[in-house]
């Protein structure tokens, strides 16, 4: 079996202004790194689109038909201080979450061994009826539910070591003794939350903060000591990775000190856990990361671990 990558060019057209840290060029330069001769071997296709019944999952249909009436003809619509929409952003959306869910369908039925999903706009911010923080739909939380839903996993762990707290997965999640919501991120940021002491109502929330500054060195230590032997006693049927590179040095929004070895050696980690719990099955989401040349490298070397499986 090999790694599959998921990707569409409309989520190019999603745009929410001139220079905006979340721009399409970030899609472009993750393509441009990914046409190495190293890659021949990664299998590709396109996201579809989700079906809104896919996503509402998660999202209340209510909410899903407001974000699709938000969605401007020309121009754009600022939802928060950081998020707007432009004319592509819903066509985006859809085929982000579409590409999160087809990765699932690929992973579940061992056509590909793992996957990872290169779509924006991300998802870890947004809350069940809440865009926020770059976020409309939770892609990570989307597939979890769906393979709760079509191939009955009965517990899926979401690891998530971007350098900002997947609010929306955690708030998602809260309730449900079956998925374990696993972070490292940097505190204090954005969108504040995070605690250590924030553990779900069945004890299957596990946050592991850093500081700003902190390196690799701190990173693995949080998460050898934190989550990665809870991940593994957790025995998911599927992890999905929210797989963030703004914790890179060279990152603008962030200020941790993450170099491409640390995100191999954490998906590499997270691969041993999944050899042993999960027969390999990894679904990897992209979150942040908004340093072009730091994101194509970090991400190239992301797959490039997931190929190595």
């Amino acid at each position: 079996m090999t790694t599959l990558l998921i990707s569409h060019p409309a989520c190019l057209a999603h745009d929410m202004g001139e220079g905006h840290p979340e721009q399409p060029d970030r899609l472009r330069a993750i393509d441009r790194a990914l046409e190495s001769e190293v890659f021949q071997m990664l299998a590709r296709d396109v996201a579809p689109r989700a079906e809104f019944s896919e996503i509402a999952r998660v999202h209340p249909f209510d909410y899903i038909e407001a974000i699709r009436a938000a969605t401007p003809t020309q121009g754009h619509t600022a939802i928060d201080d950081e998020t707007s929409i432009s004319p592509g952003s819903f066509e985006a959306a859809l085929r982000s979450a579409g590409g999160a869910i087809f990765a699932v369908d690929e992973v579940m039925t061992r056509k590909v061994r793992n996957a990872f999903v290169a779509t924006r706009p991300p998802g870890h911010h947004a809350e069940v009826a809440m865009p926020m923080g770059f976020c409309f739909f939770n892609n990570a939380a989307i597939a979890a539910r769906h393979a709760q839903a079509i191939y009955g996993a009965k517990r899926v762990a979401i690891v998530d070591f971007d350098v900002h707290h997947g609010n929306g997965t955690q708030h998602t999640f809260w309730d449900d003794r079956n998925v374990m919501y696993a972070s490292t991120h940097e505190m204090p940021l954005f969108p504040g939350t995070g605690e250590i002491g924030d553990r779900g109502a069945h004890d299957q929330i596990v946050n592991a903060p850093l500081r700003a500054g902190d390196g690799g060195e701190a990173f693995r230590e949080a998460m050898e000591s934190a989550i990665l032997p809870r991940i593994a006693d957790f025995a998911p049927d599927l992890i999905v990775i929210s797989a963030g590179f703004d914790g890179h040095r060279l990152d603008p929004l962030g200020n941790l000190n993450l170099v491409e070895a640390d995100f191999v050696w954490v998906t590499r980690s997270v691969m041993e856990i999944a050899q042993r719990r999960c027969g390999s099955r990894i679904v990897s989401v992209l979150e942040g990361g908004y340093d072009l040349n730091a994101l194509a490298r970090s991400v190239a070397a992301h797959v490039l671990a997931l190929m190595e499986g």
